[in-house]
């Protein structure tokens, strides 16, 4: 399985298919002709901690990034097509999109900013008028 490049994966990554696990299964919904009767369900995981690719492939930053977000083996399901071919190749699809996802790195931090002098010039004029006018709503004095 090929793993394109993107974020945190610039030179992409190679899985070989033995350290993949598929188990097929029956698809849940509705029935119709054969159903029950074939497995098209696929569930691929693969467990990065005991993988050989990722120890050579990946750099050390990478590796832990990875063995930190993924808590164990990463699964995903595909069973929205009819044949077993096509939901193997979607759950592959979807592989690569999760391990893409927990190899990028964490987005900038969030600087601090301070609101400018006109903003709260105008927010509180605008609580001085919101004031005066509930005051004057207020009772009448003789």
């Amino acid at each position: 399985m090929t793993i394109p490049p993107g974020p945190g994966l610039p030179s992409g990554l190679v899985i070989p298919g033995t350290e993949l696990v598929e188990r097929f299964s029956r698809s849940p919904g509705p029935g119709g002709q054969s159903v029950n009767t074939t497995d098209s369900r696929v569930e691929l995981a693969w467990d990065p901690a005991t993988s050989a690719t990722a120890a050579d492939a990946l750099t050390e930053v990478q590796r832990a990034r990875l063995l930190a977000r993924a808590a164990g083996p990463i699964t995903v399901v595909a069973h929205e097509h009819r044949s077993q071919h096509r939901n193997r190749t979607a759950a592959r699809e979807r592989l690569a999109a999760r391990v893409r996802e927990l190899l990028a790195p964490p987005p900038p931090p969030r600087r601090a900013t301070r609101p400018t002098r006109g903003s709260t010039e105008r927010r509180l004029d605008a609580k001085r008028r919101r004031g005066q006018t509930k005051q004057l709503r207020g009772r009448v004095d003789d």
